[in-house]
């Protein structure tokens, strides 16, 4: 089950609950250790998206349980082949080839240090900060994964800085160094600081989470500790044919993994990429101006109506809800939005607003939804927003609430959208991925 059955307390606009059904075997189906985004006492806070946004946001990051007993199982067995073999492997000339763990992420390989320690991480576009397990960590999932070994590289530096980073699920602290970090065989960064964690959260446990760590794919505004991104260091060091990098997400349902090039991408959809401007320098974010229903002239999301109020004054809070931004995030496993927007989006379509599930045999007579991101219009055809177990019949949303302000773009739009990050004109090209 992709989904479990959450009772979301839709109707509330400041808090987000969640009751989580537990597996055969007692454990959680899924798990998400805080859901409030936006102005969240305590949170770790970067900054804001512009005057027109008052909340703070934490790093998104947003990851679903869901693996039952066996395929748990079959996971680790397949995760263990791979981490034996992999040293054998050679990294490719530009690209990364992606692990798809049922849909819920995808993760590559770098080598950090010199000789490179190999690491699986999840290139994520809504983080900054490069990390990987530390050696002197005890936490169980440092345990249950590679850990970087300090001594064991000729060109590590340590530093007296330590950090911590609150994500949507998962928390980590560690120390940070810099060393050599090799993306693929002909990207190199010389001088990265990365963390070496001394604790991780539950959040990054074995059979969860088969990555040893993250690679930050936003620029350095993002990035916890004041450290410089590794894609700003890759605009810094030159070691890009072209200032960008291309992502690629496959369905799982179609036997597919993904891919990142970096300093280029698949120009075969050149043509049909349409540019939005990217919001601010902190990750890939942009704004948001409306969600429609098939040729309905609704729009769904919630607050949009402030922004052409006749006056121009608005109050704070009405003018925050009417400048929504999106982040698309390759680090997140749902569409995660504000309580009413979602509410009303599966209202609409007649899916239960608490549990998100809808019966399947309507599947067939639903319309598409139109997210209208920087202008311009994406959009998600009901296959697309909306998953099939085949195993338990059951049909579900591909979107949860979780924040008022910030909504995250993540695992099945950017399945639908191949998308290019044009680092130094702060822009990303969307084109409907072909099957």
């Amino acid at each position: 089950m992709k989904l479990a059955s959450v009772a979301i307390a839709a109707v509330f606009h400041t808090a987000v609950c969640a009751v989580v059904k537990l597996d055969s075997d007692g454990t959680p189906e899924l798990e998400f250790e805080d859901l409030t985004v936006v102005g969240q006492t305590g949170a770790k806070i970067h900054t804001t998206f512009g005057d027109d946004v008052r909340g703070d946001f934490k790093i998104p990051l947003y990851l679903k349980d869901g693996l039952d007993p066996e395929s748990k199982r079959q996971r680790r067995a397949e995760r263990s082949r791979k981490m034996k073999s992999f040293t054998e492997q050679p990294l490719s000339n530009n690209t990364a080839i992606l692990t798809n763990v049922k849909d819920y992420y995808y993760y590559g390989y770098i080598g950090v240090g010199n000789p490179p320690q190999k690491f699986s991480v999840v290139f994520d576009t809504g983080s900054s900060n490069v990390w990987v397990p530390g050696e002197a960590c005890v936490s169980d999932a440092c345990n249950e994964h590679r850990q970087f070994k300090n001594a064991g590289s000729t060109t590590f530096q340590p530093s007296p800085q330590k950090i911590q980073i609150q994500y949507g699920t998962g928390f980590i602290a560690g120390d940070v160094g810099t060393d050599t970090v090799q993306v693929s065989k002909s990207l190199v960064l010389r001088n990265q600081s990365f963390a070496m964690t001394s604790q991780e959260d539950k959040t990054f446990e074995l059979p969860r989470s088969q990555f040893d760590g993250l690679f930050g794919l936003g620029f350095t505004g993002g990035a916890e500790g004041n450290i410089r991104s590794p894609v700003d260091s890759m605009v810094q060091e030159n070691v890009l044919k072209s200032p960008l990098f291309g992502i690629k997400l496959r369905r799982d349902s179609l036997s597919g993994n993904g891919e990142i090039t970096f300093g280029s991408y698949d120009t075969s959809y050149t043509n049909n990429l349409e540019w939005i401007g990217v919001y601010g320098d902190i990750f890939w974010a942009t704004t948001m101006e409306g969600i429609l229903y098939g040729d309905e002239p609704q729009n769904y999301l919630y607050g949009a109506d402030k922004v052409s109020a006749a006056s121009g004054v608005l109050a704070v809070e009405e003018k925050a809800r009417a400048s929504r931004k999106a982040l698309l995030d390759t680090g997140s496993s749902l569409i995660y939005g504000d309580p009413f927007s979602l509410a009303a989006m599966s209202t609409r379509i007649g899916a239960n607003p608490l549990t998100g599930e809808i019966p399947c045999p309507v599947l067939a007579s639903l319309k598409s939804f139109h997210f209208v991101l920087g202008g311009k219009r994406f959009t998600m055809q009901p296959e697309e927003y909306i998953f099939h177990d085949p195993a338990t019949g059951i049909c579900e949303v591909q979107w949860m609430p979780v924040s008022d302000y910030l909504w995250i773009m993540g695992i099945p739009f950017l399945q639908t959208y191949y998308t290019v990050y044009d680092i130094k004109d702060h822009r990303i090209g969307l084109a409907r991925m072909r099957q």
